[in-house]
């Protein structure tokens, strides 16, 4: 899997992107185990991991991981191509997630929880936009989505809503948390990974179609982001 061809623009901004792609899931991992100790729900693929969790005895970062690599086999009768980004995301969200649950203890006073899920929410929207900004190729979930609205030619928006209302739903019937946290994480995940895209967008060269998704699809930040 190549990186970056040739010489020249794009091989300069090659350590800017790193950087940007690795920071951006450590603190998406981060983030994702805050919300888990705030313990006012979660987003909609960490409640289903949660749910899944509780039935097998593993970790949630396990399980995260695992149904990551599960999502990719799916990448390939929608023919998805996975770069560098969607292979580190299966990774590292998990591990960071387990990580960041072993070292922050759990939190019971509601005045500590409800900034430590605000933070949390923004850390996300934060970290959304520096790991898609690299052009590394999007995650797993967010391939899945741009895969089926190429396949379907449905609007993102409606195969994002379905995805996410299917996935929310089984995970909350499996013992996933579900509160005002989710609730929050809907109306606020948008707007703010919007921000940080722009913020953190890297002007450069036309990327490789196998650094981002396949040639004809959507483009990756359309994911996660309503139309």
């Amino acid at each position: 899997m190549s990186i970056t061809q040739g010489s020249g623009p794009g091989r300069s901004l090659l350590p800017r992107r790193l950087v940007q792609l690795y920071l951006g899931l450590t603190l998406y991992g981060v983030s994702m185990g805050l919300m888990v100790r705030a313990g006012l729900g979660l987003e909609p693929w960490s409640v289903l991991n949660q749910g899944i969790s509780r039935h097998t005895g593993l970790s949630i970062g396990t399980v995260t991981i695992a149904s990551g690599a599960l999502i990719l086999l799916l990448w390939i009768p929608l023919r998805q191509r996975p770069g560098l980004g969607t292979v580190s995301n299966v990774v590292i969200l998990g591990l960071v997630m387990d990580a960041t649950l072993a070292l922050l203890p759990e939190v019971h006073a509601l005045t500590a929880r409800v900034p430590l899920l605000a933070f949390a929410v923004v850390l996300n929207g934060t970290a959304t936009g520096l790991y898609i900004s690299a052009r590394f190729g999007p995650g797993p979930r967010d391939g899945l989505m741009t895969g089926l609205h190429r396949r379907t030619g449905r609007p993102v928006r409606l195969v994002r809503t379905c995805i996410e209302v299917t996935v929310l739903a089984v995970g909350f019937a499996l013992g996933g948390s579900v509160g005002v946290g989710t609730v929050l994480y809907a109306l606020a995940i948008g707007p703010m990974a919007q921000f940080s895209l722009r913020r953190f967008a890297i002007k450069g060269p036309p990327e490789q179609p196998s650094l981002v998704v396949a040639r004809g699809q959507a483009s990756p930040e359309h994911a996660i982001l309503p139309e």
